[in-house]
């Protein structure tokens, strides 16, 4: 029966309103804090000392600043299906705050990105490995116990994938000049994934890890290529956390400085940046497989990766929001079908990437980023696949995408197939600046935007805008 206007949704008392700062919950319920940062999931399973854990240390702990996160039923067979109290939940870190790392930070300014710095002008290079340590994702095994409370199985795929874990790179951009390096001469590998925010999960049961603001942590006091300066690769002064001025001198922090200092990319790090803005493939029930960046996908700051359900026999289909004002609203289309039984990661190394063009009649269309089609030609600067997808954001511009207010999670109804995005602010969106699908100057709370795709075929080129107008005011 329908509930009356008065009737309760969620069937719980109502709390008062508390200032403080703490968890206020109904009568009847209770709550409990799981795997906060440096919580021991692996390894020697060091316990948590803020201030004297070492770099190494931090490899076995759950990393910083909690963002995406999936539970994955410990059954291993379906992403939503399966024990809801056995499982391993995955979970990323976006960040660090150096601060709360070291003892040399003590009395540092109140900023995320103050680092505590030597006289001679280096960090310590066991303070840079704990930072890098310290992001990434953790998968723990998570098990609910007989008085209610979650409790950590010991479970050897309990580890970390951190920004020194070495991935696989694959799809369009795989073995190009734009990825070969002193580390990847081949430009297959790269090392460490960062600032992980939102997530996505595969309908072959993988989890997607989104690379949002990984521009900032490089350095280039030279000339900057688009591919890095479109992005917002630091000019002056060091990387988001100076890691490249770690005391060691070893490759593994130098490379975070992509000045050209060789004859050629093969000796030396100008494009370890080009290694990063994917995302990133991980199983968590495999802890031997090589995590796997998947280049056609794009490479902009990724919030996260949603997908339409996957049907026997039809192409895979995905979106994704680049989150920065200005910046663009993607699909994915993938070239082979989907087959339960052999789905796997290489179906998202084949296939079209789209951007979104919203049109002031409430039309959308799927504009193709494919060298050779429209303005994606040597003409106009583009020299191949590869070329498009590193630039993915370039590329866009070319196409006449619309520039969005930050988009950035969504999410698909999978029964009417309706997709939802959240377009986060842009307070510098101008009068003159304002579109049908961002319709606010000053926009300081942002909306959400709905569309289906055209005759409700996933795959088509065109969509239509439907009506969603929630603004946050």
């Amino acid at each position: 029966m329908p509930l009356s206007r008065h009737s309760p949704l969620l069937g719980f008392d109502a709390i008062a309103v508390d200032a403080t700062d703490s968890v206020t919950l109904p009568k009847g319920y209770v709550h409990q804090v799981i795997l906060p940062w440096g919580e021991p999931i692996s390894g020697n399973m060091p316990a948590f000392d803020p201030i004297n854990n070492s770099g190494q240390d931090q490899a076995y702990q759950m990393g910083s600043h909690h963002d995406g996160m999936h539970f994955f039923p410990i059954e291993g067979q379906d992403p939503y299906q399966g024990s809801s109290d056995d499982g391993l939940l995955v979970m990323n870190h976006e960040y660090v705050e150096p601060r709360f790392m070291h003892a040399s930070a003590q009395g540092q300014e109140l900023s995320r990105s103050a680092v505590p710095v030597k006289a001679d002008g280096t960090r310590s290079a066991d303070e840079v490995l704990k930072e890098l340590h310290g992001h990434g994702v953790s998968f723990v095994r998570m098990k609910k116990q007989a008085n209610g409370q979650w409790a950590i199985e010991a479970d050897p795929r309990n580890r970390r994938i951190h920004g020194m874990t070495e991935m696989e790179i694959s799809g369009p951009v795989r073995g190009t000049d734009f990825l070969k390096t002193k580390f990847s001469p081949e430009g297959t590998r790269t090392r460490g994934t960062l600032n992980n925010c939102a997530h996505g999960v595969t309908p072959w049961n993988t989890y997607l890890a989104a690379e949002e603001n990984w521009a900032g942590y490089f350095i280039n006091h030279a000339e900057q290529p688009r591919e890095q300066s479109r992005y917002g690769v630091s000019k002056e002064g060091s990387g988001r956390y100076g890691w490249e001025l770690a005391d060691s001198g070893d490759d593994a922090y130098i490379r975070f400085d992509v000045t050209p200092k060789a004859a050629s990319a093969t000796e030396d790090y100008r494009n370890e940046v080009n290694g990063f803005g994917w995302m990133v493939e991980i199983d968590p029930f495999n802890s031997e497989a090589r995590p796997v960046k998947r280049t056609a996908l794009g490479r902009f700051a990724h919030e996260g990766v949603v997908f339409q359900p996957a049907f026997e026999g039809q192409p895979i289909v995905c979106y994704s929001g680049d989150d920065a004002r200005f910046e663009y609203i993607y699909k994915f289309v993938s070239a082979q079908p989907y087959f339960k039984a052999t789905a796997g990661g290489h179906l998202l190394d084949n296939g079209t990437l789209y951007v979104a063009r919203f049109n002031e009649d409430g039309s959308g269309d799927w504009l193709p980023l494919v060298f050779g089609m429209g303005p994606l030609t040597q003409a106009n600067g583009f020299h191949s696949q590869a070329d498009v997808l590193v630039n993915t954001r370039t590329a866009a511009d070319a196409v006449g995408a619309t520039k969005m207010d930050r988009p950035e999670w969504g999410a698909v109804d999978p029964k009417t197939k309706d997709v939802y995005f959240t377009l986060t602010n842009n307070s510098r969106r101008t009068e003159e600046q304002v579109d049908a699908a961002n319709p606010r100057a000053e926009n300081n709370w942002g909306q959400i935007i709905r569309w289906r795709e055209q005759s409700d075929q996933v795959a088509a080129k065109a969509f239509e805008q439907k009506a969603c107008a929630i603004s946050f005011l």
